[in-house]
């Protein structure tokens, strides 16, 4: 018999200057309220083996980054998040808000990079166990604003201080995998785009109303309250 899992994982993408870090604590804090029991991770990151492989494939002294090793470091952090954290914290019924995952690289290093899409989404099979998110929000927004933003904020790591062309060829890319899945799956797509040039009031008030739609009528309930104990453990094989 499948199982499908208790929790709920919820992806925010987009190029730089979007407001995904300020969304997310946003949108943590309104489930909080609610009673549930989240967990934000971002990627890179999230553990202590891959906030190690983050300050190495961000850092600019790291320009000389040959584009196979970028691919890679990406997929390990992520494998490496997803066996600690994610996949047990969805087996236990708990919300999973992530600050970018696989489509990032899909986005960055399939497309921005040429490395190609299925190439890309065949090693994010083998880092996320085949684990997609149940809604991904794409905050979207023009690309002179969103580095206009990113430079007033100060500093800029390996990806960010690329070229204006390499973040338009990025927004496309998102905008182009939100379309063809809105096409392919309809109602049923797990992309929303979400405007980000909109003020933050209007942008939160936007996630929050995507979220509630996307979990309405759906019982976030924990494995221990279904499963014999010998199912409820994560384990990794």
């Amino acid at each position: 018999m499948v199982k499908k899992r208790a929790g709920i994982l919820i992806t925010l993408e987009g190029g730089e200057g979007g407001g995904k870090t300020t969304q997310i604590i946003r949108l943590k804090e309104r489930f909080v309220q609610t009673g549930r029991d989240v967990v934000v991770l971002r990627e890179p990151g999230g553990t202590s083996i891959s906030e190690q492989i983050r300050e190495v494939v961000l850092s600019n002294k790291n320009v000389g980054m040959a584009f196979t090793t970028e691919v890679l470091l990406f997929q390990a952090a992520r494998a490496q998040i997803y066996r600690e954290i994610v996949l047990p914290s969805l087996a236990l019924g708990k919300i999973v808000i992530m600050d970018r995952s696989r489509d990032s690289s899909v986005v960055y290093q399939g497309i921005a990079r040429n490395f190609g899409i299925d190439l890309v989404e065949q090693l994010n099979d083998i880092s996320t166990k085949k684990t997609y998110p149940d809604l991904t929000l794409l905050l979207d927004l023009p690309v002179e604003i969103g580095l206009k933003r990113r430079e007033e904020a100060g500093g800029g790591n390996r990806l960010e201080m690329e070229a204006t062309a390499f973040h338009q060829k990025v927004r496309d890319a998102y905008l182009q995998l939100a379309s063809e899945d809105q096409k392919k799956h309809g109602k049923d797509s797990r992309w929303v785009v979400i405007d980000a040039s909109q003020p933050l009031e209007k942008v939160d008030d936007a996630i929050w109303q995507e979220v509630t739609k996307k979990i309405q009528g759906r019982e976030l309930l924990a494995w221990q309250d279904h499963l014999p104990d010998e199912d409820l453990e994560y384990v990794e094989e």
